[in-house]
């Protein structure tokens, strides 16, 4: 059952966003419950700065979701997809990844890039089943515990 409805006339409104900054605290209690190592209010205000795209899904005021997404010459590369834990294995990945390549094809792109964690098994299969390819990798890229870095796994989408 979806956890954002107990019936299918109850469900909300889904839609993606840029990010509000009256969103961010929402975004940050996400990224710290899905994560180790989560990004800092410094990645996801530095990110905004820079005119990244920071786009979040929502379901009425509630964040399921969010990407952050550079844009370069004729690439685009994600830097962050995180869905909220309560929200995870119900698609909502996948749906990001569809916006996201809207994104991308809009801006021009015909690449897109990510990094992922080695161990991060999961979001390899959902990487791997868009359609993402490995091309790469990058040791020690990540922080691990106990002061050690994991590698990443470099992958790529031609658009």
């Amino acid at each position: 059952m979806n956890a954002l409805a107990s019936h299918p006339h109850d469900a909300p409104q889904v839609r993606l966003e840029a990010l509000a900054l009256d969103q961010l605290e929402r975004v940050l209690a996400i990224e710290a419950q899905a994560y180790e190592f989560p990004w800092s209010r410094g990645n996801f205000t530095d990110s905004l700065a820079s005119g990244y795209a920071v786009h979040v899904l929502r379901a009425d005021e509630q964040v399921l979701g969010y990407y952050v997404a550079m844009r370069g010459v004729d690439e685009t590369h994600l830097l962050n997809l995180t869905v909220a834990p309560q929200f995870q294995r119900q698609g909502w990945a996948r749906a990001l990844l569809d916006a996201l390549v809207l994104w991308a094809r809009a801006q021009g792109s015909q690449w897109l890039w990510l990094e992922v964690r080695a161990s991060n098994r999961r979001a390899l299969r959902v990487y791997q089943a868009f359609g993402f390819r490995r091309v790469g990798g990058r040791p020690r890229y990540y922080p691990a515990a106990g002061g050690a870095r994991e590698d990443a796994i470099v992958m790529s989408l031609a658009l």
